[in-house]
């Protein structure tokens, strides 16, 4: 099989396949890797920062990787399942996740790099609320933080929160609900979990 052919073949399985398939060819699971990495990387930056991202990530992976033997093969998209292992990883990191989240909250500074336009002008507008969120990201359980987060800044649906965290769908809501009203309420009203805010 050619290379072109190989890649080809990667993008039209689904996960539960290519997990599959690694048991027997190993290198099968960097499709996994490829179609996730950025956006678990990107999901621990927000967490924890870029450089505990770069850790929370690799480890993300090596731990599924590990693990790909025990993988519920009825579950077609592995996305929720390496989210909740980076989420129990993120949570191994809590006390340093707190204490970044009330730096944010004291200082207004994001440490996640962005394009310099946006920056400049973004920094502007935005920095009292930065505050005003970390402030009460940082309030809330890691519960109710992990839920909201997951769905903010993860984008994943309550089903996907509710597998990632092995917790019923009615969990997901009720705890989404409680961390909703506690930012709300730190921002004057603001949802920042909402599409078009």
């Amino acid at each position: 099989m050619t290379r072109a052919r190989a890649v080809e073949s990667v993008e039209e399985e689904d996960d539960s396949e290519l997990i599959r398939r690694s048991h027997d060819d190993p290198e099968r699971f960097a499709g996994i890797f490829d179609r996730y990495i950025q956006e678990i990387h990107r999901y621990a930056a927000r967490r924890l920062g870029t450089q505990a991202a770069d850790d929370i990530a690799a480890e993300t992976f090596l731990i599924a990787f590990r693990r790909r033997a025990s993988y519920d093969p009825s579950h077609q998209l592995a996305r929720p399942w390496l989210y909740g292992i980076a989420t129990t990883l993120i949570a191994r990191h809590r006390r340093g996740e707190e204490r970044f989240l009330r730096a944010l909250c004291r200082t207004g500074v994001d440490p996640l790099p962005e394009p310099m336009a946006d920056a400049v002008v973004g920094r502007v507008a935005a920095q009292d609320n930065d505050r005003r969120l970390a402030g009460a990201l940082a309030g809330l359980s890691r519960g109710d933080r992990d839920v909201l987060l997951l769905v903010a800044w993860g984008d994943l649906s309550y089903e996907e929160v509710a597998e990632a965290l092995a917790i019923p769908v009615g969990t997901v809501r009720s705890r989404l609900h409680r961390a909703r009203k506690k930012t709300r309420a730190a921002l004057g009203g603001d949802d920042p979990t909402r599409q078009d805010a």
